[in-house]
């Protein structure tokens, strides 16, 4: 028997190394280790023998499916190297050659969006903000009015960094300086500016945000701005005008008709909901007229809760404010006329090119916002 296998070893490599070509060295690998295989028929037989025969057979006949195994796959690497050598040997490039157009570059509609909002809010006297999008629990939730059992905490919305998951489990996080997730909203960067600026503030802060979600209108990483102000006398009627003058100048239409409706956030008291009015043309959603066919959600706003503003260390007695945030991939979306968020990230350059802008088409008042 192992005179037999030392043959079947010989003659099964020999044949291996002779393979000129993958397709030759797959019958050889089908006719030793495929199932009505030579080497197969053997591993059959194992159940069949004696412990005894099977102690001493057994690892001979393992030994030899291994030894096939290893030749086929070395053979299998040395064929496909020498087809790739004998392929880069054949296909050359001459770079000296002119090209045949000159490489055109695009701005992303989400960059152009972000250039928009910063020139309408800058006239309307808002800096821009920036933070970190790694943030601790404290300034992401907690300093939000954000409780412990809130939803948006939850492992399914969030994602959770190993170190803070690690330094809870130790007893050992902080939350205010543990950097424990990716931010799920620029919420934080209100928090972080009024920490480190005195009051009277007027901000935006556009930037990345992470919620583990995916689908037409979502995508774990999308676009939010949000906008703060912190000064005496601040009422919801302050925050009406500002978004109906931001929206008329985004959309660049007079006839532009919000619509305020009461909703929820832990961070602002009362929160609204602000719709826009939309035209049907030609069955597709205009926004503006001023008898609307119906409405769109874009933005959540609301009076700054009195709880945010005491954690940051304002007495909310004196100062008061309001706050909104919308997703800028979905402000371009019912600007511009796309209908699915994926392909925002996709790369890909026919898209770009068809909803891309040029480099020369910068956003100003007096020229117009939108390209």
């Amino acid at each position: 028997m192992t005179q037999d296998l030392n043959q079947m070893r010989e003659h099964m490599l020999t044949a291996i190394a002779a393979a000129s070509g993958l397709d030759a060295l797959d019958a050889c690998r089908v006719e030793a280790l495929g199932k009505q295989g030579t080497i197969t028929a053997l591993l059959k037989t194992l159940g069949k023998m004696t412990p005894e025969e099977r102690l001493v057979q057994g690892p001979q006949i393992q030994g030899l499916r291994e030894a096939v195994a290893n030749g086929i796959a070395e053979r299998k690497a040395t064929l496909e190297r020498a087809a790739l050598d004998a392929r880069l040997a054949s296909e050359t490039l001459d770079m000296t050659l002119p090209a045949d157009a000159m490489p055109a570059g695009t701005i992303h509609p989400v960059s152009q969006v972000m250039d928009e909002l910063a020139e309408i809010f800058a006239d309307l006297g808002f800096a821009v903000a920036t933070g970190p999008e790694i943030e601790t629990d404290w300034h992401n939730f907690t300093a939000l009015n954000i409780p412990e059992t809130h939803p948006a905490r939850a492992m399914h919305d969030t994602f959770y960094l190993q170190q803070g998951i690690d330094a809870k489990a130790a007893g050992t996080a902080d939350e205010k300086t543990t950097f424990s997730l990716l931010r799920t909203h620029t919420s934080p960067v209100q928090i972080r500016t009024m920490l480190s600026q005195k009051p009277p503030i007027r901000i935006i802060a556009p930037g990345r945000t992470y919620r583990s979600d995916s689908d037409a209108t979502h995508t774990p990483m999308f676009h939010q701005v949000e906008g703060l102000v912190i000064d005496k006398g601040i009422t919801l009627g302050h925050l009406k005008w500002t978004l109906e003058t931001f929206v008329k100048a985004f959309f660049e239409r007079d006839d532009i008709v919000l619509r305020l409706r009461p909703s929820y956030f832990p961070f602002t008291e009362p929160s609204v909901e602000i719709d826009v009015g939309y035209t049907l043309v030609k069955g597709k959603r205009v926004v503006g007229g001023a008898e609307p066919d119906g409405w769109l959600e874009i933005l959540g706003s609301g009076m700054v809760h009195r709880k945010v503003i005491e954690a940051c260390g304002l007495d909310p007695d004196e100062w008061q404010g309001f706050a909104f945030g919308c997703g800028i991939d979905r402000l371009a979306m019912l600007k511009y006329g796309m209908d699915d968020l994926r392909p925002f990230f996709d790369g890909d350059i026919r898209w770009l090119k068809h909803y891309g802008f040029s480099s020369l088409d910068v956003p100003t008042l007096s020229g117009g916002v939108g390209a």
